[in-house]
């Protein structure tokens, strides 16, 4: 799957690149016509531990599904989003199949 990341007001490193591709080229094992997908990484302003914001957009035929998450860590934040996006994807498929 082809994916496009921007990291907003800094530069992501090769190895969170490295694992947001792996992790979401998990997804196509649950459906295979994930055509593409987007990932904006952010830094937040609020206060607190969670300040990091990982919002991922997949396109499949038809649609496109959309997962954003906060967390300590952008890897931490990327599985949360990749997690939803499984359940989102399963649910779509399933719902494909008995139409």
């Amino acid at each position: 799957m082809k994916v496009q990341t921007q990291s907003v007001h800094f530069n992501a490193d090769q190895k969170l690149l490295d694992f947001i591709q792996k992790r979401l080229d998990k997804l196509e094992t649950f459906y295979d016509r994930v055509t593409e997908g987007e990932v904006i990484l952010r830094l937040n302003n609020k206060d607190g531990i969670s300040n990091k914001t990982v919002e991922i957009k997949v396109h499949v035929p038809g649609t496109t599904l959309f997962a954003q998450e906060d967390a300590g860590t952008f890897e931490a934040a990327a599985d949360a989003a990749a997690d939803s996006l499984k359940r989102q994807i399963t649910r779509y498929k399933d719902k494909m199949v008995s139409h």
